[in-house]
């Protein structure tokens, strides 16, 4: 038996004046995953998320997070569930140090302060106030929060965004424990690498709805066809090697002696496709097949880069 998501968005309206910014937007959450939303600025994503954290309330549609209505419900909802921002939510004047040593007083059962505060690097920056943390301090001083009261979901607002690469790592370690440790997490990133790496959901977001839901390699196999390329001598008669591939199959010579084959690249073709160059005394060179990645997937079904 199934368990129950722990996001669920039906048909999400918002409306900001004239502009609708969500449209009937639907979005489901299993428990224990983690769960990336992507989108082109101007998609919707942040208010969707925002809608399910109970900062804004919806125009129409349902919208439920563990159950619980985020706005009418918030009461009940808010010690369960942790929200790391993009920016803000500090006092400016604060210490680090206090200020997560105040958030983890809030709950009941909080992890250990100076145990998070060494895991994501901040003990040099415990007595500095939140106003001269640098930008990547303020990230992980942020998620630290948001995870320090041990919450059954965590929304994730660009977790490492300004990040150097050693603190992104972390970052994302810290993300698979909190996943093994059967937290459920929603993030919404500009990484694609990120998204790939991390969730086991990725919901592609544009003009308000969501156009694509499933897991990265569910996504990136039901995208663009894949690419097979090889070298081999000039002028090959790709009329005669596409008889022999399966319909649909494309066939280009891009630049003297270097093709590309675009179809299902999967083992038939490519034993069709040595096959081929065997009969015509073809050696071809360099054969690669090209991965349709996450990022292609986005820019067939958005047109945008992530940005």
């Amino acid at each position: 038996m199934k368990s129950e998501p722990v996001v669920q968005v039906t048909n999400l309206v918002k409306r900001y004046g004239s502009k609708t910014a969500v449209d009937g937007l639907d979005l489901r959450v299993a428990a224990g995953t983690v769960t990336a939303v992507l989108g082109p600025n101007g998609a919707g994503k942040t208010t969707t998320i925002e809608t399910c954290e109970g900062y804004r309330r919806p125009d129409a549609g349902t919208v439920r997070v563990l159950g619980l209505d985020p706005v009418t419900q918030a009461e009940q909802l808010r010690p369960r569930i942790g929200v790391m921002l993009q920016s803000g939510g500090v006092y400016s004047g604060a210490r680090a140090e206090e200020m997560l040593r105040h958030m983890a007083t809030l709950h009941a059962h909080p992890l250990d302060v100076p145990t998070l505060i060494e895991r994501l690097g901040l003990e040099s920056c415990g007595r500095t106030t939140y106003r001269r943390l640098s930008g990547g301090q303020q990230q992980r001083l942020a998620l630290a929060m948001a995870v320090v009261g041990r919450p059954e979901l965590v929304f994730l607002d660009e977790p490492t965004a300004g990040l150097d690469p050693q603190a992104r790592r972390s970052t994302w370690d810290l993300v698979r424990e909190l996943r093994a440790d059967g937290v459920s997490v929603v993030l919404t990133t500009h990484f694609m690498d990120e998204a790939e790496q991390l969730a086991d959901d990725v919901a592609i977001v544009d003009a308000g709805k969501v156009v694509a839901q499933g897991s990265p390699e569910t996504l990136c196999k039901g995208g663009a066809e894949n690419t097979l390329r090889f070298t081999g001598r000039p002028g090959l008669d790709l009329a005669s090697l596409l008889k022999a591939l399966p319909d649909g199959t494309a066939a280009a010579e891009l630049t003297a002696g270097a093709y590309r084959i675009s179809g299902t690249v999967d083992p038939q073709l490519l034993a069709t496709v040595t096959s081929w160059c065997a009969q015509h005394g073809v050696m071809p060179d360099g054969i690669s097949v090209e991965r349709h990645t996450l990022e292609d997937v986005f820019l067939e079904l958005t047109g945008r880069e992530l940005r």
